[in-house]
C-alpha cells in the first residue's frame, strides 16, 4: 500500500537541531524536577549531582535512576511537580503487584500527548478523515484515552469501542467499515477468530492499518496478523510512567522498529545488572527521561523493557528502537538457559498447522524446573499434521533457544483469549 504524509517540523529537524532542543529541554526538566519534587531533591543530593552539572546530553548518566518502586513509594501524588489543582487528569497502573503507579497531566501535558499520538498514528499510515476503531481499554489505563485524543487531534474519526465484547467489535467493524484499528496484537487475533466464527473472511474487511502495542510481539506475529487481515501492522510503544502510548511509533513506509520521538523523550540503553550506559546497537534495558512534561517529569526511568537503539531511517535524526523482545523481569531461567515468551512465539507462529494461541506453564518436578508449551492446532489441520507440528516445535525450541520443553496440544478454543493484554506465562512452581 502507498502512504503519503506531510511531516511536522520536529520530524524534519537535522541531528544538530534535535540535539540542541534535547539539551535545552533536558536542562529545564532536571531543574524543574529538582526544585519541585522532593523525591528528586533527595535523590540528586544523595548522588552529589546538581542541575547546574548538566552541560551536555551525556551528562544525563550522572543522574540517579527512577524505578517503579520509587513511584509506588510516593503514592499517590508525591511525584507531582505542580500543585494538584493544576493536574487535569490522573491515570494509574493496575497495581496488581503492589500499589499502583500514579501519573498526572497538566493541560500542556495533555496537548503534548495528543500531538504525539497524532504523529504516531499518522506515521503508521492513518490520515485525516479516516475512521479508527479504538479497542484499547478506557479508564485508568492510558491506552484508550491516549489513542482517542490522538485520533481526534489528527482529524480522524474515532470509534471509542474499548476492549472486550468481541462479538460487538466484529459487528461494528463490519458495519462502520473503519480504515484502521488500535488494540493489543493478541486481542486482534481474538477478533480474527471471532470474525471466522461469524463466517466473515478477515481479509474482506475495510481495515488497512493496525496500530498495535501494550505488549511485546514479534515480526512473526506481524506476518500472521498482516496475512490474516490483509493490512499493514505497525508497532506503537509507550508506558504510563513516561506519558502513555506515543513515546515511539513505527513508520508504515519502513516498519523497521518504532521511531522514538526524541524531541520529547531522551532514550538510553543500560546494562540490566550494572546500570552502566551501553552504546547504540547494543541490546540492554531501555531507560527514558521525559523532556517536556510539566506535571510529572521523570528522570532516567528504568522500564525493564529489553531493546536496542538503532539509527533513524524514515525520520533520520531520530533513533529507532528494536521491537521489544521481552522484559528483564519476565525472563524465564530454565535449567540455566534464559528465554522469553516472545522467542517461543516467533518459533510457534512460523510452523504451519499450529494456531497463534499458546500458553507457557512453569512447574517444578524434583530438583528441576519444567516448561510446558500448550498450543492449539489450526482447526483445519489433520491430526497427523498437528502431531508432526508439535514435534517440530519442541525440536526447534531446543535447537534455537537451547531449552528442552514439553509441547502439549490443547483443544481448539480452550486456551485463554486476550481482551487486552494477554498473560502468556503461568508460573505454577
Amino acid at each position: 500500500m502507498t502512504y503519503t504524509a506531510v511531516l511536522d517540523d520536529a520530524e524534519r529537524m537535522s541531528l544538530d537541531e534535535l540535539r540542541a532542543v534535547q539539551l535545552r529541554r533536558l536542562q529545564w526538566t532536571v531543574r524543574h524536577a529538582y526544585e519541585n519534587v522532593p523525591f528528586y531533591t533527595r535523590s540528586f543530593d544523595a548522588a552529589g549531582v546538581h542541575p547546574d552539572d548538566i552541560r551536555a546530553l551525556d551528562d544525563v548518566a550522572m543522574l540517579p535512576f527512577t524505578t517503579k518502586d520509587d513511584l509506588r513509594a510516593e503514592y499517590p501524588f508525591g511525584m507531582f511537580a505542580v500543585p494538584r489543582a493544576q493536574v487535569l487528569r490522573i491515570h494509574a497502573s493496575s497495581g496488581t503487584t503492589g500499589r499502583p503507579t500514579v501519573v498526572g497531566y497538566t493541560r500542556q501535558d495533555l496537548d503534548t500527548w495528543s500531538t504525539l499520538m497524532a504523529r504516531s498514528i499518522r506515521a503508521a499510515g492513518v490520515r485525516p478523515g479516516d475512521m479508527v476503531h479504538n479497542a484499547y481499554g478506557y479508564g485508568l489505563f492510558t491506552g484508550g484515552l491516549g489513542a482517542h485524543a490522538g485520533i481526534e487531534a489528527l482529524g480522524a474519526t474515532v470509534v471509542p469501542m474499548s476492549g472486550g465484547n468481541t462479538v460487538r467489535q466484529v459487528q461494528l467493524i463490519r458495519d462502520f467499515q473503519p480504515d484502521a484499528i488500535m488494540c493489543t496484537p493478541t486481542y486482534l487475533l481474538t477478533i480474527v477468530d471471532a470474525m471466522r466464527d461469524a463466517g466473515i473472511d478477515p481479509r474482506s474487511t475495510s481495515l488497512r492499518v493496525a496500530i498495535l502495542g501494550a505488549e511485546p510481539w514479534t515480526d512473526q506475529m506481524r506476518l500472521t496478523i498482516e496475512e490474516s487481515l490483509d493490512l499493514d501492522a505497525c508497532d506503537i510503544y509507550g508506558l504510563s510512567e513516561i506519558i502513555g502510548p506515543g513515546v515511539a511509533s513505527e513508520c508504515v513506509e519502513s516498519k523497521d522498529g518504532p521511531t522514538v520521538w526524541e524531541d520529547h523523550f531522551l532514550p538510553e540503553i543500560v546494562d540490566s545488572e550494572s546500570g552502566m550506559p551501553l552504546p547504540d546497537g547494543t541490546q540492554g534495558e531501555l531507560v527514558f527521561t521525559t523532556l517536556t512534561k510539566q506535571a510529572m517529569p521523570v528522570i532516567r526511568y528504568r522500564t525493564h523493557d529489553l531493546s536496542t537503539l538503532l539509527p533513524g531511517t524514515s525520520r533520520p535524526a531520530m533513533r529507532r528502537m528494536a521491537k521489544i523482545t521481552g522484559r528483564n523481569d519476565d525472563m524465564i531461567i530454565l535449567r540455566g538457559v534464559n528465554l522469553f515468551p516472545t522467542q517461543i512465539e516467533e518459533i510457534a507462529l512460523a510452523i504451519p498447522d499450529l494456531s497463534p494461541h499458546f500458553l507457557l506453564e512453569l512447574t517444578h518436578e524434583g530438583h528441576l524446573d519444567r516448561l510446558t508449551v500448550r498450543v492449539e492446532p489450526d482447526p483445519a489441520a489433520s491430526h497427523s499434521a498437528v502431531v508432526e507440528a508439535c514435534v517440530l516445535l519442541q525440536r526447534e525450541i531446543k535447537a534455537r533457544i537451547g531449552s528442552t520443553v514439553t509441547v502439549v496440544t490443547a483443544s481448539v478454543g480452550s486456551l485463554p483469549r486476550s481482551e487486552g493484554k494477554l498473560k502468556r506465562l503461568v508460573d505454577l512452581r
